[in-house]
């Protein structure tokens, strides 16, 4: 589980440097996320904080905890992590300088439709769930991923809400065509 928690630093550190960088661009008013982004950092820190002393404190035996031996789902924990990571860094590489942590549309934005937005809306999202996700996993117990899961989820989705009405109305037609063509989180399916 250790090395959960050291994915979960190595991600806390890049968020606060992103935060950092808008401070240093003048960008990343919360003036118009309606609290979301706040929302998320506290959600994601209970849900994961409420796994982690799941973890601690379930018996080894009990019913609640995976089946089989843990090292496999720690495993599978942490390479999801990465990945969910991975993609959050590749989502935000892509948008480049119109990412924020945010909800803020550049005036001369255009829809971006490649890298992991070819395929999702959302892929800085679907990462944070990856991350989320796999730290339920890595935790080695259903409420542990059950907490991850839901949590994270429940902020992220009001935040889509937020930034899908948002985009609408800064990119007009262009974005409703990019949105009947894509999932908002998971390729192919939702």
């Amino acid at each position: 589980m250790n090395l959960a928690i050291i994915t979960t630093w190595v991600w806390l550190a890049f968020e606060i440097g992103l935060r950092v960088r808008d401070r240093l661009r003048g960008i990343g008013s919360t003036a118009d996320d309606g609290g979301t982004r706040v929302t998320i950092g506290l959600l994601v820190a209970v849900a994961m904080t409420g796994a982690n002393l799941a973890a601690i404190f379930l018996p080894a035996e009990s019913p609640l905890r995976f089946p089989g031996p843990s090292l496999p789902w720690l495993v599978a924990g942490i390479a999801l992590m990465w990945l969910g990571f991975a993609v959050r860094v590749w989502a935000i590489t892509v948008l480049g300088k119109h990412f924020r942590t945010t909800v803020e549309v550049d005036a001369e934005q255009p829809v971006i439709d490649h890298g992991p937005y070819h395929w999702i809306r959302h892929p800085s999202y679907t990462g944070i769930l990856g991350i989320t996700v796999g730290f339920g996993l890595a935790s080695d117990n259903y409420v542990s991923l059950l907490l991850t899961t839901v949590i994270p989820t429940y902020a992220l989705l009001r935040r889509i809400a937020l930034e899908e009405r948002t985009l609408v109305e800064a990119l007009g037609t262009a974005y409703e065509t990019y949105r009947e063509s894509t999932k908002r989180l998971v390729p192919g399916v939702w």
